[in-house]
């Protein structure tokens, strides 16, 4: 199972927007009963510890089917409606995620301390916004608010290194493209470029509203890979040949290419979560992960 869709858990957005905006220990364990009602002929043994109901075991790590029943209260709390399959899907794999990326972080050498979290915890509390009102709110108690806030706290910072190595400049390039929806029209319109038609006169035939414009894009930043190994070889004013892909026949013109260009915030970010999507797809192929909610 993978559902490493980008990574954006209501569980972490909801821990940064709280953040801006912004037990018991005793030892109660059952006494063994008198020798006098032990026959003879067994031996007494301690009772064995009641295992704690997971949702899911994570490289050895527990997320308790208490943490995944909060967490889809708060879910369905933000939709607003009856969750569905898919929905209880999406809820798990993002408690997963966030498992990941706080081992990721621990592996290097990240982690909250008791300490730490103690005072991150106390810091949270402002008259502004009373820590206890706000947990009441959000379906927390004190100690299920620390295991989330330890673990949302580890993966924010692993996330953060994970999309530090996306660079602010990379090769860029200006497109534009006609796409078509069959082969045959595709090949005709080859023909007429072939023949000297203007790019940008049939590709405002075949879309009006944007003439085919692409605008300014890095490599791995169209939802088609597949692109990728034309466009980035062709030079400024060459035209593709057909590509077909899974929504239709395209044919791409460059207009523009820069070494080393800025990369727009929006891009950039879209290049991020990319990141992060892949570096789960792979920690995911690479860890041991069972899901154990009831059936």
């Amino acid at each position: 199972m993978s559902s490493v869709h980008v990574f954006r858990t209501f569980t972490l957005v909801l821990l940064i927007s709280f953040l801006v905006g912004c037990g018991c220990s005793g030892n109660s364990a059952t006494p063994l009963p008198s020798a006098t009602l032990i026959p003879p002929t067994r031996t007494p043994f301690p009772p064995s510890p009641t295992p704690i109901p997971t949702a899911a075991v994570v490289n050895g790590d527990l997320i308790t089917l208490a943490e995944y029943q909060e967490e889809l209260a708060r879910y369905k709390a933000a939709v607003n409606r009856d969750l569905t399959l898919e929905d209880q899907e999406t809820v798990i794999n993002d408690l997963i995620n966030l498992t990941l990326l706080a081992q990721a972080a621990k592996s290097e050498g990240y982690q909250i301390s008791e300490t730490d979290l103690e005072e991150r915890v106390a810091a949270l509390d402002t008259e502004e916004q009373p820590l206890d009102d706000w947990l009441a709110a959000h379906g927390f108690t004190p100690d299920s608010f620390r295991v989330f806030l330890k673990r949302a706290l580890e993966a924010a910072w692993m996330r953060d290194k994970i999309i530090a190595d996306v660079p602010t400049e990379m090769v860029q390039i200006y497109a534009q493209q006609i796409l078509l929806y069959k082969l045959q029209d595709a090949e005709l319109v080859l023909e007429e470029l072939e023949k000297g038609k203007d790019f940008s006169e049939l590709a405002r035939n075949y879309d009006p509203q944007t003439r085919g414009d692409l605008g300014w894009f890095p490599p791995n930043f169209l939802t088609l890979p597949e692109l990728d190994p034309v466009l980035f070889n062709l030079e400024i004013g060459e035209t593709s040949d057909i590509i077909e892909t899974e929504i239709g026949y395209h044919i791409i013109t460059v207009l523009e290419k820069e070494e080393n260009r800025p990369l727009d915030p929006a891009v950039r970010q879209i290049l991020q979560e990319k990141a992060i999507d892949s570096w789960l797809e792979r920690r995911w192929k690479l860890s041991t992960i069972e899901i154990t909610l009831p059936t």
